[in-house]
């Protein structure tokens, strides 16, 4: 990479040790970069942007706005990151945008900052990896660990819990809410609330499951794992009405950690609802 020339780094703010800008990149001077950060050919770095240290900016890439990309998160071609949201009321408010340590940003991927009207700010967590063209709208909280593959696109005020999975060209509306541990098939659209741990598919997306997969890969033994099925096949697979199925998981797994998780989740307020069982609907919040 060729590096920014000498008069270039004495006009910049901030600018650390072991920096490399390359020469045909735009970075603002106001802009704080830490150490080892590398910008590469063709992007553009707005004034209030921070990039902290080892972080990568391949090529082309635009970060724009209150942002800050974490330690070592890596930037691929054509992605924006902290650009305005797509949303008719925002007038230029100074919102934010947070990119967490080690995450990816693969080819295409669009990430806005949020709206004055919503949280404030659009928050990805560490070790997330956004595959190519997929879409973080305004207003989004994406834990830690989370993957969202090509072509997934979600609406503005998303919340996904640490280490779910976003299928291919998946579709999220705005407001839902996905547990941790989630999985989401490929081409699905989610239109109410996932349970930690639920995996959900189809067009409208409908619980097929429990990812004993991704809990597997996460440590859960197999006493754990089947608590949590019997939980499961108790309120979403069981007769009766679903919320006197619910107070029986209730009473017989409060203590468990795991299905206390799904109760706590099912309980918060929702402005969307909860997806069921196939040939369930969806439980929507009469509060």
């Amino acid at each position: 990479m060729d590096a920014l020339p000498s008069h270039a780094i004495s006009e910049a703010a901030a600018i650390e040790p072991g920096v490399r800008i390359h020469k045909l990149a735009v970075v603002d001077p106001a802009a704080r970069l830490g150490m080892n950060v590398q910008v590469g050919p063709f992007c553009t770095v707005g004034p209030d942007v921070e990039i902290e240290d080892g972080a990568r900016l391949i090529s082309h890439v635009v970060v724009d706005g209150h942002t800050r990309i974490g330690a070592d998160a890596v930037l691929y071609p054509h992605c924006t990151v902290g650009m305005a949201p797509q949303d008719l009321k925002y007038r230029g408010e100074p919102t934010r945008t947070e990119l967490g340590a080690r995450s990816q940003v693969r080819e295409h991927v669009t990430i806005h900052r949020g709206t004055a009207t919503g949280r404030g700010i659009t928050r990805i967590g560490t070790d997330c990896m956004l595959m190519a063209v997929s879409h973080v709208a305004h207003d989004c909280i994406v834990g830690n660990g989370v993957i969202v593959a090509n072509n997934a696109v979600m609406g503005g005020h998303v919340s996904i819990g640490d280490n779910a999975v976003i299928g291919g060209a998946a579709a999220i509306h705005q407001f839902v809410r996905i547990g941790r541990g989630a999985m989401i098939g490929g081409v699905s659209g989610v239109e109410a609330d996932v349970i930690p741990f639920g995996t959900v598919l189809g067009n409208r997306a409908r619980l097929t499951s429990l990812n004993i997969i991704g809990l597997r890969r996460r440590g859960f033994n197999r006493e754990q794992i089947s608590r949590l099925r019997a939980a499961f096949a108790l309120m979403f697979r069981g007769a009766g009405i679903f919320a006197q199925r619910v107070d029986q998981a209730r009473a017989l797994y409060a203590e468990d950690a795991l299905v206390a998780e799904i109760l706590a989740f099912m309980a918060a307020p929702s402005k969307r609802g909860l997806i069921r069982a196939a040939g369930a609907g969806v439980e929507h919040d009469e509060g």
